[in-house]
């Protein structure tokens, strides 16, 4: 709120005079026809714990737990809070003779009923731990370049204290229907989730044209390094290995086409069309949510399609590159093994899907013309994708990198 001027100030005083001298009850507050003034909220607070020698700033992330991060989901943060590293740390050396444990509060307010989960790290300042090269705290929210965790930062979430299975923080509602707060939640972190790898950055070689009615086009994913800027992204790496996220000792086939499902995960999603943009069709307002109203396309059944839809391509990990490698001479996988690799061999089918059910993909009947961006997700959540926001006709005017290789983005006429 801007400062009274001196005549608002003395109006203002004009009138609570005359308030008191009249002796007048001060008016009655009652509701208005404004909703948001009349929502009641709540909030989620407690306090981070960290356990270890790592420095840095702690992120804690809100998600709606019906849309969980990578690498369970694809969900955004609703929110986020940063605890400067002082405040949880204060001015103790960093080192093995102390570790702590650090604490401080944090608090998620002007929250609406529901189940949330919280997840978070450490922005390391690798300088402060004699890493070199080092660089310091690198976590921006507004981009997705600089939005997540990197190698050396310390990982942490709210979780269950004797399962230590992530915990859904329920803001419920009493019986007058207004929200409960959730009070004294932990978000811990500690020194056995430091990240082991960079972000899997990484630049496409291969013509961006996809043309419909052909057969599949082979895209070479190659690991690239940026350290231009604010950007500190050093050495970057695919963890290749086989899916099995229920443990039962077998290769995990979502898609049921016969075949085992890959880490890294590929995603090919349609871009809004606007010429240069990085927004996702029928998500303008860059939520995670679909739009109530937008685009949609008619379904390979014939069937009409009125709402707006996540359009995506079939892509995936050629199986046939890494096969001999996760599989032994028998044909039984080997589910403990990862390849590091520096590139990948990636598929992508001329044909789309409407995939607002990933368990339950619908195909479409025509292949959407425009852009589409090119999305690696790793088992450990860590996100790349282009075009992103170092791509040239967009960095320099938020202040970042210009990186030629970051522009790209598959292309269907």
């Amino acid at each position: 709120m801007s400062p009274l001027r001196p005549r608002q100030k003395a109006l203002v005083g004009l009138a609570l005079a005359t308030l008191l001298t009249a002796g007048c009850e001060p008016p009655p507050v009652v509701p208005t026809q404004d909703r948001q003034q009349n929502r009641h909220a709540a909030r989620i607070e407690g306090n981070v714990v960290m356990q270890g020698p790592a420095r840095g700033n702690a992120v804690v992330l809100l998600y709606d737990a019906t849309r969980p991060p990578p690498p369970l989901g694809t969900g955004r943060p609703v929110s986020f809070t940063v605890i400067p590293q002082a405040t949880l740390f204060g001015e103790g050396p960093p080192g093995p003779a102390n570790e702590g444990p650090f604490t401080a509060p944090f608090t998620f307010s002007n929250l609406a009923p529901g189940r949330y989960l919280l997840r978070g790290f450490i922005d390391v300042d690798t300088c402060l731990m004699g890493l070199q090269p080092c660089h310091g705290p690198d976590f921006s929210p507004w981009y997705t370049v600089t939005g997540e965790p990197n190698v050396h930062d310390v990982g942490g979430a709210a979780v269950d204290p004797t399962t230590f299975a992530p915990r859904v923080v329920e803001v419920g509602v009493d019986g007058d229907g207004k929200p409960v707060p959730a009070l004294g939640v932990a978000v811990s972190f500690g020194k056995q989730a430091i990240v082991q790898n960079e972000r899997p950055v990484f630049e496409v070689a291969g013509t961006p044209r996809l043309e419909p009615g052909t057969g599949p086009k082979v895209l070479q994913l190659r690991a690239r390094a940026i350290r231009e800027g604010v950007m500190d992204l050093q050495a970057p790496v695919f963890r290749v290995h086989l899916a099995d996220e229920n443990r039962d000792g077998v290769p995990d086939d979502t898609n049921g086409d016969g075949q085992p499902d890959l880490w890294p995960r590929v995603v090919v999603r349609k871009l809004a069309d606007t010429e240069a943009g990085l927004l996702d069709e029928n998500d303008l307002d860059n939520n995670g949510v679909l739009d109530a109203e937008g685009v949609h396309y008619t379904r390979a059944d014939g069937q009409p399609e009125e709402s707006p839809q996540l359009v995506v391509l079939a892509a995936g990990l050629a199986l046939d590159v890494y096969r001999s490698q996760l599989f032994d001479a028998s044909g039984h996988p080997l589910l403990n093994k990862t390849l590091e690799v520096s590139e990948l061999t990636v598929g992508i089918q001329p044909v789309a899907f409407d995939a607002r059910n990933p368990a339950a993909p619908v195909r479409l009947k025509d292949l959407p013309s425009g852009r589409y961006a090119l999305v690696v997700m790793q088992s450990s959540g860590q996100v790349w994708r282009v075009p992103n926001e170092l791509s040239p006709p967009l960095a320099p005017a938020l202040g970042l990198p210009s990186v030629d290789s970051q522009a790209f983005a598959v292309e269907v006429p």
